[in-house]
């Protein structure tokens, strides 16, 4: 099974709450290597995380990262955005692309950029971050986004178990950051999150439901359309 001890990791979108408790979690289970990455990396006091610029909607600054760390053995991918509003017919054009590249396309070329590397360790780990939105669609375009990246997260799980990297998608509703700030209602712990996550890395599991509100909502996907979305029967 894959494990973090001895592990160098990167984490995409580092300085906020869920990418600051990966970097911990990470530390914490035994990494020798957090690279910390953002747009403007901030400083970290643990000479073990190394702070990398990376703007991962620019393919250039993904390049310039699998450069400066070519010893990635577990990637992170959890940098996203939120868009403006939920509601797809008061989004502009401009809006709908740039979710759909920050939090979809962006992503996968992230990962297919690091799969070299990923690949060159006898064992190695992508997590990549869904959200519940990719299966309940509350969200617009953010959940579309969501949906894709769960749809090319199962596709890349294919295609790079069978090179020795292990892929987890992680489903979550709320949690306690500064992007949720907005919401009511339950909200996980960035540290319960990041737990939770590495537990699946280091057990062999390929999927986390986070919370009750992502296994409540996954439990109806098979059910009729109007079980999930009963403001359809009004």
């Amino acid at each position: 099974m894959p494990t973090l001890t001895g592990a160098v990791v990167l984490v995409t979108g580092a300085n906020g709450g869920i990418g600051s408790a990966f970097v911990a979690e990470a530390l914490a289970r035994g990494a020798v290597k957090v690279y910390a990455t953002a747009r403007t990396p901030r400083r970290w006091e643990d000479d073990r995380v190394v702070p990398l610029a990376l703007d991962i909607t620019d393919p250039a600054s993904i390049a310039a990262a699998v450069e400066n760390a070519p010893d990635v053995s577990v990637l992170i991918n959890n940098a996203g955005m939120l868009p403006p509003t939920a509601n797809f017919l008061e989004l502009s054009a401009d809006d709908l692309r740039a979710t759909m590249e920050t939090n979809f396309i962006a992503p996968v070329l992230v990962a297919t950029a690091f799969a070299p590397v990923l690949t060159a360790h006898p064992e190695s780990v992508l997590v990549d971050m869904h959200s519940v939105a990719s299966w309940y669609a509350f969200g617009g375009v953010y959940s579309a986004s969501k949906a894709a990246l769960w749809s090319a997260t199962n596709s890349l799980r294919l295609e790079l178990a069978r090179m020795g990297t292990h892929v987890v998608g992680v489903h979550v509703g709320y949690v306690d950051t500064a992007m949720a700030a907005h919401a009511d209602g339950p909200k996980l712990a960035p540290a319960d999150l990041a737990g939770q996550v590495f537990d699946a890395v280091e057990s062999g599991s390929y999927e986390v439901i986070a919370d009750e509100l992502t296994a409540s909502v996954k439990s109806a996907l098979s059910a009729p359309v109007e079980a999930l979305y009963p403001e359809l029967k009004g």
